[in-house]
């Protein structure tokens, strides 16, 4: 990117209300038929519209055309059964009813390559599209054909490799695939979780990102990080092989967490998405609180290589307050920019 400390989200932005439950994931949608197809695009709009007016420097569709940021793109695949549920446990945190794997595991058309367009038709500013990652997608399904996480990551990782594909030739800048199973799972990760991601982005000259985070700010997630200790050291277990992957960028939550800022130091020379935003709380970071941050994360990470973003979606939260995280985010970036930009 040519802009110094490209700012960007790391996933979801609130969805207007007429779409969608305000303030809740995963809400259903309160549109059906042509009117919900015109009503996302709409907030598609809607959502670019804000993240420029807030300075965003990287834009994203924030998700609008998603329910869930990993099951709105698994029930467009072929040998799932979304009527066939079973409980399993997400990233042994919480129990939730998912759909089951019954058969071979194939794309049967795009999924997000249309929508991508449409994004893309919409602006000049470099835009980023998240997908998610092949252990993400296996933790959120009961798996009742390969009886494999390995071998159902595998096949994910083909079919996400074609759709990465197709939305690159669409326009996209960046694809990020969202990871947080890296954060629980670190032999897998380490096994061949990594090598999965690098199946997924084969062949892609768009640069890739991983996203990797403690979640939204729901409950599960709030009373896992009271579990972690006071520092939360769970990038330490992948970061090393991380820095010797093909990804480009590595996306991690800082502000307000309890990760050591110095295992940065484990994946230098990797382009940085550096989460200066909470998105477990409604107050609203000041620009120097964001400078801070990013201010401590330049002890790290090179300055070409550094992304200010959010630490996770935004999606939990009022629009207005997305409105304000996404305005300190911004000029946050800008305090550190011309500070960089005066010392030459």
């Amino acid at each position: 990117m040519k802009v110094l400390l490209p700012t960007s989200t790391a996933g979801s932005l609130p969805k207007p209300r007429w779409l969608a439950e305000p303030e809740q994931l995963w809400s259903p949608w309160t549109l059906t038929g042509d009117a919900l197809v015109d009503g996302k695009q709409d907030a598609l709009r809607v959502t670019l519209h804000e993240q420029q007016l807030a300075g965003v420097d990287i834009v994203s569709d924030g998700e609008q055309t998603r329910q869930h940021f990993v099951t709105t793109f698994i029930e467009h695949l072929a040998g799932v059964d979304f009527e066939n549920r079973k409980t399993v446990r997400i990233r042994n945190r919480y129990d939730a009813s998912v759909p089951t794997v019954i058969g071979p595991v194939s794309r049967k058309a795009p999924v997000f390559v249309d929508d991508a367009k449409f994004l893309r038709a919409q602006t000049d500013k470099p835009i980023k599209w998240a997908l998610p990652g092949p252990m993400t997608m296996i933790d959120t399904l009961y798996d009742d054909h390969y009886k494999s996480r390995e071998k159902l990551a595998w096949e994910f990782a083909k079919i996400l490799n074609q759709e990465a594909k197709e939305l690159e030739a669409a326009g996209v800048n960046i694809i990020q695939f969202d990871e947080p199973a890296f954060n629980v799972f670190f032999d897998e990760v380490n096994d061949w979780g990594i090598a999965c991601l690098e199946r997924a982005i084969e062949g892609l000259n768009c640069e890739t990102a991983v996203h990797i985070c403690y979640g939204y700010g729901i409950k599960a997630n709030t009373d896992w990080k009271k579990t972690l200790g006071n520092k939360w050291r769970q990038y330490e277990e992948v970061f090393p092989k991380l820095q010797q992957s093909n990804i480009d960028i590595i996306s991690l939550e800082c502000h307000n967490s309890r990760v050591p800022i110095e295992l940065l130091a484990l994946i230098r020379g990797k382009k940085v998405m550096v989460g200066a935003i909470d998105v477990a709380t409604n107050e609203i970071e000041t620009p120097e609180e964001v400078a801070n941050t990013l201010r401590e994360a330049l002890k790290y990470v090179d300055a070409d290589k550094l992304y200010p973003s959010t630490n996770c979606g935004l999606a939990p939260l009022s629009r207005e307050v997305a409105r304000d995280k996404l305005s300190a985010l911004a000029t946050g970036a800008a305090i550190v920019r011309a500070e960089l930009e005066s010392a030459g």
